[in-house]
């Protein structure tokens, strides 16, 4: 049961929808503007990373992207596949 957060593109409210299956259907509106244009956010997560002595850390790299902005890409150890 997955839970997405949306941002209304009227009054910029963010709010969480609990989602119980992928068959269930839903109208989606701002809970404070009635609006129906949402944008879907990336959900901040609660993880500390850390590593012991002699760990892998990740590694953040900073690149170049279109426009002249820029981009980092965030690596993190652990198996490949």
């Amino acid at each position: 049961m997955p839970i997405f957060e949306f941002r209304c593109s009227e009054c910029g409210h963010v709010f969480e929808r609990l989602f119980l299956g992928p068959d269930e259907k839903v109208q989606l509106s701002c809970p404070e503007c009635g609006c129906e244009t949402l944008d879907r956010v990336i959900s901040q997560t609660n993880y500390v990373m850390g590593a012991a002595p002699g760990v892998a850390r990740p590694k953040l790299t900073e690149k170049s992207c279109s426009g002249g902005n820029k981009c980092f890409t965030l690596d993190l150890p652990g198996p490949t596949r």
